[in-house]
């Protein structure tokens, strides 16, 4: 959806050799964020790259600005041949690169690429990993899975699909989601922040300049906030208001306040539409006769939470 939307192009085409490169390095990026980094200890070492994630990390960097370039000369020379949709901007990147549209618009080359690169870092993973979890989940409680089915087709129908509009109207997957997102919080520490003064809280003190990292992951499993922390339970949210968009601070997997994910409304879309759609379609189950307890649901922590072994499941047409 991201990448049609930003410049028409799917680059999560598992035929297509780019596609599968694009994702191979979007995951490779966010482990390599994700490690420990000795240097963040001891900031003497920073030049010397002990571990090698500078050097591995500038690789990938290089890996996708070969890849958009390439798109963004693509984009060029239709935009310069005048051939397209009859001079109308089709996605973002022709915005970006047409200097006549009205937005008025002109970035530079580095500039573009940076900004791709930052949307797709952050926007493809963490959402990509929110529908694996779900889906596991769902799998892993079948009768989570039956509710959720049956709340589509009652309220929707089984004539056509759920669009977004109908996600405000479908409170048991808006609830399979924030239950998702308590969990399996895409980002577990979310973006590092640093204090910009000198900061009391109760009787700690965070001294300025300090780097602040936020545990949503173990909030999300707070025994003193959540009852029965561990089980995946939607029902937990639906005679509750709390929502994860960082007014309630028990569930912030996005971050609050000025610094919170600016993607948030994007993620909000994307996931719910996808995991109803998946879950309206299709009736699932594990490969090669699966028992649900044989699905393994560790986790595997880089700087998004991704699970630790892949699965396999079938689908099965539903109409």
């Amino acid at each position: 959806m991201m990448s049609i939307s930003f410049f028409s192009v799917d680059l999560t085409d598992y035929n297509s050799d780019s596609g599968s490169t694009f994702k191979n390095t979007i995951r490779a990026i966010m482990w390599e964020a994700g490690k420990p980094n000795v240097s963040d200890y001891f900031p003497v070492l920073r030049f010397l790259d002990l571990q090698g994630i500078r050097r591995r990390t500038g690789k990938y960097i290089r890996i996708l600005d070969e890849i958009f370039n390439k798109i963004i000369d693509q984009k060029l020379l239709v935009l310069q041949s005048g051939e397209g949709n009859s001079g109308k901007p089709s996605d973002l990147l022709d915005v970006i690169l047409d200097p006549s549209h009205e937005s008025g618009i002109q970035l530079q080359r580095h500039e573009i690429n940076t900004l791709l690169k930052d949307f797709f870092a952050a926007g493809t993973d963490t959402s990509s990993s929110t529908v694996e979890w779900a889906m596991a989940e769902l799998l892993h409680n079948p009768s989570k899975m039956t509710k959720a089915q049956q709340e589509i087709s009652t309220i929707i129908g089984k004539d056509r699909l759920i669009k977004e509009t109908d996600i405000v109207r479908l409170p048991y997957l808006q609830a399979i989601v924030k239950e998702t997102l308590r969990l399996h919080p895409p980002v577990p520490f979310l973006v590092p922040h640093k204090a910009v003064v000198d900061v009391k809280m109760h009787n700690f003190v965070v001294p300025k300049d300090a780097q602040v990292i936020v545990n949503v992951w173990a909030m999300g499993r707070d025994p003193t906030i959540w009852m029965d922390p561990i089980s995946f339970n939607p029902e937990r949210f639906l005679d509750s208001k709390v929502d994860y968009r960082g007014q309630d601070f028990e569930l912030i997997p996005f971050g609050s306040g000025r610094r919170s994910c600016p993607g948030l409304p994007l993620a909000h879309r994307m996931v719910h539409l996808i995991v109803g759609l998946l879950v309206q379609s299709f009736d699932w189950k594990l490969e090669n006769g699966m028992r649900l307890e044989d699905l393994n649901m560790e986790e595997e922590l880089g700087f998004t939470l991704a699970k630790a072994t892949g699965f396999r499941a079938i689908p099965t047409n539903r109409h």
